[in-house]
C-alpha cells in the first residue's frame, strides 16, 4: 500500500518560482497530493518554497534547469518530472511549454497560454509529436457562481442577446509600466495582461466574437465593444487608480470588478482562494483547458491590440467618458 501511495505522486517543476502568481500554484501542487522536486527563476528571493519542501532543487540558469529536468528523464529516476509549471512572463511562455514538453512533461501554462495566435499552432504540432500535453489555467471557468450562470444562460431560448457591461481597475503603481508587465511586446499589453481571463469568460458564457472595436487604448487604460455570438459588451480595463469608483476609494479599496448583465451585477467576488487547486484538480482527472479552450481569447486579445481606436458612436464603456 505504502509504494502504490508513493507511485500516485506527481513530480512538478516550476518556472517562475519568485513571481506573484507562483504561490497559487506551489499551493495547488501540494493540495493535490504531489510536490515540486525542481525550481527556477533568475532571481534568487524564493524562500517561499521552503513553505513546501527543502528537497527543491532550485536554479537561476534556465539551461541548467533544462539539462536537470532531461536528466532526470533520462535516468528514469523516481523524480521524473511529469508536469512542468509555467509562471514566468508572457512572452517565455511559448519557450517554456516547448522546454516541458521536450523533457517528457505536460505543461500547466498560466494565462495568458501565448501571446500570438499563431504559437498556437506550433505547440499543437509538439503536442503530436511528444505526446504530451499543454495545459492553461483558466481558473474563472471552475467558480462556482460562474459555472451556475453558464448553465442558466444555456438554458435560455436561442437567440437571445445580452447587453454586458465589464470593468476592471486593477491599481498598479509605476514599478507596473518599468516591469515587463508594462511592455507590450512582453506583456501583450493590458487587454492581454489583465484582460484576457475575463475575455476567456465572457467567450465560455456568450459565445465567439463577431465583431471588435476599441475606443481607447494607452499604457494605463483599454475600453470597447465587442459584438459575441450571444451578447453585446462593453468592456473597460485600467491599472491606473485614478479609475476606480468613488465608492471603492472611499472604501479603500485598490481594485474594482464589476459585471453586469442586462443591469444585473454578477456577483462572483467570494471564492477565488482555490480556483487553481480546482484546475489542478482538473488537469489531474484528465478534464483540464488546453490549447483549444485557450485559442479564442488569445485570438481576440490579439486583434483588440491590432485594431485602430475609432469612435465610441455611443457603444461606449460608462467610464469612457472623459477618458
Amino acid at each position: 500500500m505504502e509504494a502504490q501511495s508513493r507511485k500516485a505522486v506527481r513530480n512538478f517543476a516550476l518556472i517562475g518560482a519568485g513571481g506573484y502568481i507562483a504561490p497559487r500554484h506551489l499551493k495547488a501542487i501540494r493540495d493535490t497530493g504531489n510536490r515540486v522536486v525542481a525550481a527556477i527563476d533568475p532571481k534568487d528571493s524564493v524562500g517561499v518554497l521552503d513553505q513546501y519542501s527543502f528537497d527543491v532543487k532550485f536554479f537561476t540558469e534556465i539551461e541548467r534547469f533544462d539539462r536537470h529536468l532531461e536528466k532526470l528523464r533520462r535516468l528514469h529516476s523516481d523524480e521524473h518530472v511529469n508536469y512542468v509549471s509555467i509562471c514566468s512572463p508572457n512572452h517565455l511562455h511559448d519557450s517554456h511549454c516547448r522546454l516541458a514538453l521536450r523533457v517528457g512533461a505536460d505543461a500547466i501554462c498560466e494565462k495568458p497560454l501565448v501571446i500570438n495566435p499563431w504559437n498556437l499552432d506550433a505547440l499543437e504540432e509538439i503536442e503530436h509529436e511528444t505526446h504530451r500535453r499543454v495545459h492553461t489555467v483558466l481558473q474563472l471557468r471552475v467558480h462556482p457562481e460562474l459555472i451556475k450562470l453558464k448553465a442558466k444562460l444555456e438554458a435560455e431560448p436561442a437567440g437571445r442577446v445580452h447587453d454586458v457591461v465589464l470593468s476592471y481597475v486593477t491599481s498598479r503603481g509605476n514599478w507596473y509600466h518599468v516591469s515587463w508587465k508594462g511592455q507590450a511586446d512582453k506583456s501583450g499589453g493590458i487587454a492581454t495582461n489583465i484582460g484576457i481571463h475575463f475575455f476567456d469568460l465572457l467567450i465560455w458564457l456568450f459565445g465567439p466574437p463577431v465583431g471588435t472595436r476599441v475606443h481607447l487604448a494607452d499604457p494605463r487604460r483599454m475600453s470597447g465593444f465587442i459584438e459575441l455570438e450571444r451578447a453585446r459588451v462593453r468592456w473597460f480595463l485600467s491599472v491606473d487608480r485614478t479609475d476606480l469608483p468613488a465608492a471603492a476609494r472611499e472604501a479603500g479599496r485598490t481594485t474594482y470588478r464589476h459585471i453586469g448583465i442586462d443591469g444585473h451585477e454578477v456577483e462572483f467576488s467570494e471564492g477565488f482562494t482555490d480556483l487553481h487547486t480546482r484546475v489542478y484538480e482538473k488537469i489531474l482527472a484528465g478534464e483540464g483547458f488546453g490549447i483549444r479552450e485557450a485559442r479564442p481569447s488569445v485570438e481576440l486579445t490579439h486583434r483588440i491590440r491590432n485594431t485602430a481606436v475609432t469612435s465610441a458612436d455611443g457603444l461606449g464603456h460608462p467610464f469612457f467618458a472623459g477618458k
